[in-house]
């Protein structure tokens, strides 16, 4: 069929039908479920089957429209589509609270370190698409287990300010009770030599294939996507190895607390 006749069969305009089809938007299952008639498609599980990544699409497509496109790295844009399909997400940071886990105050006040390099309308369109990825991530019932470990010397950077500070390590002590996140501290005397690899994520695509996994790195002017098998295995080791180094999950929210706390006493007393 013609995207007209196709247009014609069901109600629709042809720029729906050409939008749809050109993917510059999702289809909603009503739709879809439409379409599947009008090709004759009654194979239950194949309906089941597309519907089902019909859902997966609408959920994880945000990010594609051009203002994101235009100011989000290729890598950025790859890392949000694999966190929406990972099964297990590992990150390691030694100097900031990752974008996931985020406040707008302290997100802004880290993309405003790029200052130099990021225009105003960068910034902007990254801190947007920051907070809208962080609420998908984190607000998804159906969504991956995230285990993030930092370095104590996260806690301890004012970034923002005293009580944007204190309010980042109150909201962060709050996402490390969900019982889909498992967050560690280590030390400063673990984890010295070891953070001077910079941050990273281990995105786990399957259930069962350990080799089925990418990694993302950045770093001050990049970043990057990578599915070399021997280095996603050598940071996921790294990770082991640190994840039993640090602080349990308890001892971790009562040190975020704790430094939540005297943020905020410190600010009262100014």
């Amino acid at each position: 069929m013609s995207q007209g006749a196709v247009a014609k069969r069901v109600g629709w305009s042809l720029s729906k039908v050409q939008r749809i089809e050109s993917g510059d938007v999702t289809v909603s299952g009503t739709d879809l479920l439409a379409l599947l008639n009008l090709y004759g498609v009654t194979d239950a599980e194949e309906i089941e089957q597309l519907t089902e990544e019909s859902r997966i699409s609408r959920r994880q497509r945000w990010w594609t429209v051009p203002e994101y496109r235009q100011n989000l790295t290729p890598a950025s844009a790859q890392l949000i589509q694999f966190e929406a399909e990972a099964t297990a997400v590992r990150i390691y940071h030694p100097v900031v609270v990752p974008g996931l886990m985020q406040t707008p105050a302290y997100a802004k006040a880290v993309l405003d370190f790029h200052e130099g390099a990021l225009t105003e309308q960068v910034r902007t369109v990254r801190l947007e698409a920051r907070m809208r990825r962080r609420r998908q991530f984190l607000e998804t019932e159906d969504g991956p287990h995230l285990l993030v470990i930092l370095d104590e010397a996260a806690l301890m950077r004012e970034i923002g300010g005293l009580q944007v500070m204190a309010e980042q390590l109150t909201e962060l002590a709050e996402v490390a009770q969900r019982p889909d996140v498992n967050i560690r501290i280590v030390p400063l005397d673990e984890g010295a030599l070891l953070g001077m690899m910079g941050p990273f994520t281990v995105l786990d695509l399957g259930d069962d294939d350990p080799g089925d996994a990418v990694l993302y790195r950045e770093s001050w002017v990049r970043d990057g996507i990578e599915h070399s098998l021997d280095e996603v295995g050598y940071h996921r080791r790294i990770f082991e190895n640190l994840w039993q180094r640090s602080l349990d999950e308890a001892a971790t929210i009562r040190a975020i607390l704790a430094a939540a706390a005297s943020l905020r006493s410190r600010a009262d007393r100014m």
